[in-house]
Protein backbone atom coordinates (compact mmCIF):
# COMPACT_ATOMS: atom_id res chain seq x y z
CA UNK A 1 0.00 0.00 0.00
CA UNK A 2 1.40 3.58 -0.94
CA UNK A 3 -0.25 6.50 0.07
CA UNK A 4 -0.45 9.11 -2.57
CA UNK A 5 -0.70 12.73 -1.53
CA UNK A 6 -2.61 14.77 -4.12
CA UNK A 7 -1.84 18.36 -4.10
CA UNK A 8 -1.39 21.61 -6.28
CA UNK A 9 -1.68 25.12 -7.17
CA UNK A 10 0.52 26.07 -4.31
CA UNK A 11 1.22 29.82 -6.20
CA UNK A 12 4.53 30.08 -3.74
CA UNK A 13 5.80 33.22 -3.43
CA UNK A 14 3.53 34.36 -6.50
CA UNK A 15 0.12 34.55 -4.47
CA UNK A 16 0.87 33.38 -1.17
CA UNK A 17 3.83 32.92 1.27
CA UNK A 18 3.48 29.33 2.73
CA UNK A 19 0.91 26.41 3.12
CA UNK A 20 -1.45 26.98 5.76
CA UNK A 21 0.74 25.59 9.39
CA UNK A 22 -2.19 23.19 9.65
CA UNK A 23 -1.72 21.48 6.62
CA UNK A 24 2.03 21.42 7.23
CA UNK A 25 1.62 20.19 10.63
CA UNK A 26 -0.26 17.17 8.73
CA UNK A 27 2.38 16.43 5.26
CA UNK A 28 5.29 15.09 8.34
CA UNK A 29 8.04 12.73 6.37
CA UNK A 30 8.11 9.14 6.76
CA UNK A 31 4.24 8.39 6.41
CA UNK A 32 3.32 9.63 2.11
CA UNK A 33 4.89 7.20 -0.34
CA UNK A 34 4.40 9.26 -3.38
CA UNK A 35 3.41 12.88 -4.22
CA UNK A 36 1.14 14.37 -7.21
CA UNK A 37 0.99 17.74 -7.88
CA UNK A 38 -1.38 19.18 -10.33
CA UNK A 39 1.40 22.22 -10.54
CA UNK A 40 2.30 25.63 -9.81
CA UNK A 41 4.32 24.88 -7.93
CA UNK A 42 5.94 27.77 -8.61
CA UNK A 43 9.56 27.99 -7.41
CA UNK A 44 12.74 25.16 -6.52
CA UNK A 45 12.28 26.07 -3.02
CA UNK A 46 8.52 24.49 -2.45
CA UNK A 47 9.35 21.84 -4.87
CA UNK A 48 12.68 21.00 -2.33
CA UNK A 49 10.07 20.71 0.11
CA UNK A 50 7.91 18.46 -1.22
CA UNK A 51 10.75 16.09 -1.56
CA UNK A 52 11.09 16.68 1.86
CA UNK A 53 7.53 14.73 2.54
CA UNK A 54 8.12 11.54 -0.01
CA UNK A 55 10.65 9.93 -1.68
CA UNK A 56 8.99 10.18 -5.11
CA UNK A 57 7.47 13.42 -6.28
CA UNK A 58 5.76 13.41 -9.28
CA UNK A 59 4.83 16.85 -10.68
CA UNK A 60 3.12 18.42 -14.21
CA UNK A 61 4.01 22.11 -15.58
CA UNK A 62 1.27 24.63 -14.71
CA UNK A 63 1.57 27.89 -16.26
CA UNK A 64 3.33 29.81 -13.53
CA UNK A 65 5.76 26.91 -12.79
CA UNK A 66 9.71 28.36 -13.38
CA UNK A 67 10.82 24.06 -14.27
CA UNK A 68 9.98 24.27 -17.93
CA UNK A 69 11.57 20.48 -17.80
CA UNK A 70 7.89 19.33 -15.97
CA UNK A 71 5.45 17.11 -18.55
CA UNK A 72 2.96 18.56 -19.16
CA UNK A 73 0.93 15.37 -18.82
CA UNK A 74 2.12 11.96 -17.07
CA UNK A 75 0.46 8.67 -16.18
CA UNK A 76 0.82 6.37 -12.68
CA UNK A 77 0.37 2.51 -12.92
CA UNK A 78 -0.81 1.68 -9.70
CA UNK A 79 -2.03 -2.17 -9.03
CA UNK A 80 -4.64 -2.08 -11.53
CA UNK A 81 -5.47 1.18 -11.20
CA UNK A 82 -4.30 3.49 -14.29
CA UNK A 83 -4.14 7.40 -13.27
CA UNK A 84 -3.75 10.00 -15.46
CA UNK A 85 -2.30 13.47 -14.56
CA UNK A 86 -2.66 17.02 -15.80
CA UNK A 87 -2.91 20.60 -14.87
CA UNK A 88 -5.78 21.93 -16.11
CA UNK A 89 -4.98 24.31 -18.87
CA UNK A 90 -6.33 21.91 -21.38
CA UNK A 91 -9.74 21.85 -19.97
CA UNK A 92 -11.87 24.36 -21.51
CA UNK A 93 -14.14 25.36 -20.26
CA UNK A 94 -12.10 25.07 -16.37
CA UNK A 95 -13.39 22.05 -15.00
CA UNK A 96 -15.80 20.56 -17.62
CA UNK A 97 -17.08 17.00 -16.84
CA UNK A 98 -17.04 16.63 -20.62
CA UNK A 99 -13.79 17.84 -21.32
CA UNK A 100 -12.05 16.02 -18.77
CA UNK A 101 -13.73 12.46 -19.54
CA UNK A 102 -12.80 13.16 -23.10
CA UNK A 103 -9.07 13.72 -21.85
CA UNK A 104 -9.31 10.52 -19.81
CA UNK A 105 -10.67 8.34 -22.58
CA UNK A 106 -7.59 9.88 -24.18
CA UNK A 107 -5.15 9.19 -21.87
CA UNK A 108 -7.01 5.65 -21.41
CA UNK A 109 -6.86 6.37 -17.61
CA UNK A 110 -9.33 5.03 -15.03
CA UNK A 111 -8.25 8.33 -12.47
CA UNK A 112 -7.95 11.39 -13.77
CA UNK A 113 -6.23 14.32 -10.99
CA UNK A 114 -6.39 18.17 -12.53
CA UNK A 115 -5.78 21.00 -11.48
CA UNK A 116 -5.99 24.81 -12.24
CA UNK A 117 -9.76 25.65 -10.68
CA UNK A 118 -8.32 26.26 -7.19
CA UNK A 119 -11.81 24.26 -5.96
CA UNK A 120 -11.68 21.04 -5.10
CA UNK A 121 -13.62 18.18 -6.52
CA UNK A 122 -14.12 14.33 -6.83
CA UNK A 123 -16.70 12.72 -8.74
CA UNK A 124 -17.26 9.56 -11.13
CA UNK A 125 -18.48 10.11 -14.39
CA UNK A 126 -18.48 7.54 -17.03
CA UNK A 127 -17.16 4.82 -14.95
CA UNK A 128 -14.19 6.74 -14.34
CA UNK A 129 -12.99 8.80 -10.87
CA UNK A 130 -11.82 12.74 -11.34
CA UNK A 131 -10.45 14.40 -8.70
CA UNK A 132 -8.96 17.84 -7.99
CA UNK A 133 -6.69 18.89 -5.19
CA UNK A 134 -7.79 22.32 -5.38
CA UNK A 135 -5.42 25.02 -3.50
CA UNK A 136 -3.33 23.85 -0.59
CA UNK A 137 -2.73 27.39 -0.07
CA UNK A 138 -5.99 28.98 -1.01
CA UNK A 139 -4.14 31.06 -3.60
CA UNK A 140 -6.52 33.32 -5.02
CA UNK A 141 -7.81 32.56 -8.72
CA UNK A 142 -9.51 34.84 -11.01
CA UNK A 143 -11.79 32.23 -12.21
CA UNK A 144 -14.07 32.98 -9.05
CA UNK A 145 -15.02 35.59 -6.86
CA UNK A 146 -14.56 35.26 -3.16
CA UNK A 147 -11.75 33.35 -0.89
CA UNK A 148 -10.45 29.58 -2.04
CA UNK A 149 -10.75 27.05 0.41
CA UNK A 150 -7.24 25.59 1.10
CA UNK A 151 -7.06 21.61 0.39
CA UNK A 152 -5.53 18.66 -0.77
CA UNK A 153 -6.20 14.91 -1.09
CA UNK A 154 -4.66 11.76 0.26
CA UNK A 155 -5.20 8.30 -2.05
CA UNK A 156 -5.30 4.84 -0.72
CA UNK A 157 -5.03 2.76 -4.20
CA UNK A 158 -6.20 -0.76 -2.57
CA UNK A 159 -6.08 -3.30 -5.86
CA UNK A 160 -9.27 -1.71 -7.88
CA UNK A 161 -10.57 0.44 -5.22
CA UNK A 162 -9.49 4.19 -4.46
CA UNK A 163 -10.02 5.57 -0.94
CA UNK A 164 -9.86 9.69 -1.21
CA UNK A 165 -9.48 11.32 1.75
CA UNK A 166 -9.99 15.00 1.62
CA UNK A 167 -8.23 17.44 3.64
CA UNK A 168 -10.38 21.68 3.76
CA UNK A 169 -9.24 23.86 5.82
CA UNK A 170 -12.62 25.52 7.08
CA UNK A 171 -12.94 28.23 9.81
CA UNK A 172 -9.62 27.47 11.23
CA UNK A 173 -9.97 23.94 11.10
CA UNK A 174 -8.97 20.67 9.40
CA UNK A 175 -12.42 19.00 8.15
CA UNK A 176 -11.42 15.83 6.81
CA UNK A 177 -14.00 13.62 4.49
CA UNK A 178 -13.85 10.60 2.49
CA UNK A 179 -14.93 9.58 -1.19
CA UNK A 180 -14.18 5.70 -2.48
CA UNK A 181 -14.08 4.83 -6.48
CA UNK A 182 -14.17 1.24 -7.33
CA UNK A 183 -12.95 0.46 -10.53
CA UNK A 184 -15.70 -1.25 -12.57
CA UNK A 185 -15.08 -4.98 -13.07
CA UNK A 186 -14.89 -4.38 -17.08
CA UNK A 187 -12.17 -5.74 -20.00
CA UNK A 188 -10.21 -2.15 -20.74
CA UNK A 189 -6.95 -2.13 -22.30
CA UNK A 190 -3.76 -1.93 -20.01
CA UNK A 191 -0.55 -1.43 -21.48
CA UNK A 192 1.94 -4.53 -21.17
CA UNK A 193 4.36 -2.37 -19.51
CA UNK A 194 3.09 0.54 -17.45
CA UNK A 195 4.49 4.16 -18.39
CA UNK A 196 5.22 6.33 -15.69
CA UNK A 197 7.16 9.86 -16.31
CA UNK A 198 8.99 11.05 -13.80
CA UNK A 199 9.47 14.83 -12.94
CA UNK A 200 12.78 16.24 -13.87
CA UNK A 201 14.08 18.12 -11.02
CA UNK A 202 15.49 21.40 -11.18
Amino acid sequence: MVLVLVIGDLHIPNLTYDLPAKFKKLLVPGKIGQIICTGNVCDKETYDYLRTIAPEVHVVRGEFDENTHFPLSLTIQHQSIRIGVVHGQQIVPAGDSEMLAALARQMDVDVLVSGGTHRFEAFEFEQRFFINPGSATGAWSGLWNGDVTPSFALMDVQGPVVVTYVYLLLDQEVKVDKVEYRRPDQPRHVESTPRQEVAVGW
